[in-house]
């Protein structure tokens, strides 16, 4: 924690020109929107001056910091300080500074100038900031409500603040409870933002430090995929982080090691809070992902896997043929896999159906870890089949228990048609297409061997 309040108040205090900024959201835009408590209750002693001198001061400050911050613009926004208390107006809240790249001098003045009034009208102030950012779908939009009470006007501050991170018009807000009850302020507006308490004017200038902080700089990350011994030895899948609460997709890239064969460092906005989509077979879904700003953040997903191999033995091989993988158990289809080439999945029991003619079915395959798990299918044979004329007709397997399986229709027009077996003993079953009556339906025997052609005139 020390180490983060560092970085924020050397961001706050020490900027002396934009070579000093680590800017770390290039070609985005950065719009902070300051949302201040001016009911009258900010007229409460804090420290040295009321509350509303101290964070006035404060705002101040930070805004000066800021003046030489490459795509960062500022606005104001004031409620409860237009009417008098005993007004009970829910509407009092009136955008003072519109965002600009040059109204930091207006600040101190327009700070100076406001004396807290009436009531505090939260949820109407969050509503109303909907139309005080400029439309673009590039800019991070921030808002950080400055209060010492809770909403005295009908209305949910929580939903308001859902709703409009839904739409994506702002991230999570920053909340800062001014000289108030910390574990009560928590339980209230945690839910519509990232609460902070501040009793004195030195923790109200920390949290405001740590705030900007965030703000302004991106956090590192890196994401272990483990194997089973718990060692982060996983990499090259591809990784998507989406905005938990937007569902905005906001990182996509194939997981990396680095020179030292650790995962790669990547940097991610601290403001938002994430689920991540690891594209493995079967995908690994981690939800409510979030990190703290200034330290390197660890993401960790058990993701061990190995490979499956199909092979076709002997010397003829399906055109085009692919396997249906699924979990153990499981109806869904998890992948389509080709032949002859691995496919990497998490290690675990799969079953495999093999789109041959008849259709072959292997249960509870077992991929375990960095191994290649083998699966050996016959090579078909080859049906040439001469139609003199045009047919209706069906093909059965015969089983091993003299039984026998549908497993395709005839061709109906004549000519040669070239069909791909399994190897076994086949009936076919069939008749002219054009003939009336059942007797003259016809049976044939037929045996497919692998690897070999089979003729047949019908």
């Amino acid at each position: 924690m020390r180490a983060l309040l560092t970085i924020g108040l050397a961001l706050l205090f020490s900027i002396k020109s934009t070579a000093q900024i680590p800017y770390a959201f290039p070609g985005k835009k950065t719009r902070i929107l300051f949302l201040v408590d001016g009911s009258g209750s900010m007229l409460t002693p804090m420290t040295k001056g009321s509350r509303w001198e101290i964070a006035g001061e404060l705002i101040t400050k930070i805004v000066d910091s800021l003046r030489a911050v490459k795509d960062v613009e500022i606005g104001l926004r004031v409620f409860g300080h237009t009417k008098r208390n005993v007004l009970q107006d829910c509407n009092d809240t009136k955008l003072e500074i519109p965002f600009g790249p040059y109204n930091h001098k207006m600040f101190r003045s327009k700070m100076k100038s406001i004396r807290p009034l009436g009531y505090t009208s939260i949820t109407q102030s969050l509503l109303a900031t909907e139309q005080d950012f400029p439309a673009d779908d590039n800019a991070r939009n921030v808002v950080i409500l400055v209060t010492d009470g809770v909403e005295e006007c009908p209305g949910d501050p929580c939903e308001v603040s859902k709703v409009l991170q839904e739409k994506g018009i702002i991230l999570r807000p920053f909340i800062v409870g001014l000289g108030t009850d910390a574990n009560a302020f928590k339980k209230i507006y945690s839910c519509a933002g990232k609460y902070y308490n501040a009793e004195t004017a030195p923790e109200f200038n920390k949290v405001m430090g740590v705030i900007i902080s965030q703000v302004l700089n991106n956090t590192s990350a890196q994401i272990n995929l483990l194997d089973e011994q718990g060692r982060p030895t996983e990499t090259d899948a591809a990784v998507t982080f989406f905005d938990r609460t937007s569902s905005e997709r906001v990182e996509h890239f194939m997981h990396t090691m680095n020179g030292r064969g650790l995962p790669d460092t990547i940097y991610l906005d601290p403001m938002r809070q994430y689920d991540m989509l690891v594209h493995t077979l079967p995908p690994i879904r981690k939800e409510n992902i979030s990190l703290i700003g200034g330290m390197h953040n660890t993401i960790a997903v058990d993701a061990a896997r190995g490979d499956l191999y199909l092979k076709i033995s002997g010397n003829m091989a399906y055109p085009w043929l692919k396997a249906i993988v699924k979990k153990k158990g499981s109806c869904d289809v998890l992948y389509d896999q080709s032949f002859n080439r691995p496919q990497r999945y998490l290690t675990g029991f799969y079953d495999v159906e093999v789109l041959t003619t008849p259709r072959m079915v292997f249960k509870n395959i077992n991929i375990s870890q960095n191994n290649t798990t083998t699966l050996d299918v016959p090579g078909p044979g080859l049906l040439q089949l001469a139609m003199k004329g045009d047919v209706k007709g069906s093909i059965f397997l015969q089983k091993e228990d003299n039984t026998y399986e549908w497993v395709a229709d005839l061709p109906e027009t004549r000519g040669n048609h070239d069909l791909y077996f399994q190897p076994g003993n086949y009936e076919l079953v069939y008749r002219k297409k054009g003939e009336t009556r059942t007797l003259y339906s016809k049976k044939t025997q037929i045996s497919i061997k692998s690897g070999l052609n089979t003729k047949l005139a019908i």
